[in-house]
């Protein structure tokens, strides 16, 4: 029994803060991207940790991951990107090298002409006049993309090897989609698989120096 005389002022205990999963998952979802991009845009990607994005949610840590998996997917959704191009590189890479240069080529201009990369193309203009947007897609695509390739690569200087494969696929997009170099807009795709693959697993598994 209380024994709080009655009538007291004393005020009742306030409730604690809800720290765990909302009821409405779609607003957990939602809240968790606003944070992330918020996050994204201050700290770039290296700087931004999981259990910060959460705290700024207002959720647990470990919903983050159940909805997103990793930090790579939170980006990703975060980016709006339809695909992410670390797990596309994982993907590709499970076959092996031998071809690889044609493979990934041919599955980025796939995505890209079907709009499907359409924020991925976004991204990569706004890098070319933006610092901070640029610092952010170059931490990404150091440590989720080009790590994932170079693991696949077993020639000498991997890493330089994907960084050049990176740089060849980066200036492909700015050719085709943002500056839009009018022989290599209008090409067919499997014209540029065959005129650019080659030097992509040159790059890959060839003399680098040739």
């Amino acid at each position: 029994m209380s024994t709080t005389p009655a009538g007291s002022d004393v005020p009742a205990p306030r409730p604690r803060r809800r720290r765990g999963p909302r009821r409405d998952g779609a607003d957990t979802r939602g809240a968790v991207l606003e944070a992330a991009r918020a996050r994204f845009a201050v700290h770039g990607y290296d700087g931004t940790k999981l259990r910060d994005v959460a705290a700024d949610a207002d959720v647990d840590v470990a919903l983050v991951s159940y909805h997103f998996g990793s930090k790579d997917g939170l980006f990703a959704a975060a980016m709006a990107l339809d695909v992410n191009p670390a797990r596309l590189v994982e993907e590709l890479t499970r076959e092996g090298v031998d071809g690889l240069g044609e493979r990934l080529l041919r599955r980025l201009l796939g995505l890209l002409d079907a709009d499907r990369g359409a924020p991925f193309v976004g991204l990569v203009r706004s890098a070319a006049t933006n610092d901070q947007a640029a610092a952010l897609l170059r931490e990404f695509v150091e440590r989720e993309v080009l790590v994932r390739l170079a693991g696949a690569i077993e020639s000498p200087d991997p890493e330089l090897r994907a960084a050049l494969t990176g740089s060849q696929l980066v200036g492909v997009i700015m050719a085709r989609y943002v500056v839009r170099i009018g022989p290599v807009a209008a090409a067919d795709r499997e014209t540029l698989v065959a005129a650019i693959g080659p030097t992509l697993q040159r790059y890959l598994t060839g003399d680098v120096a040739t």
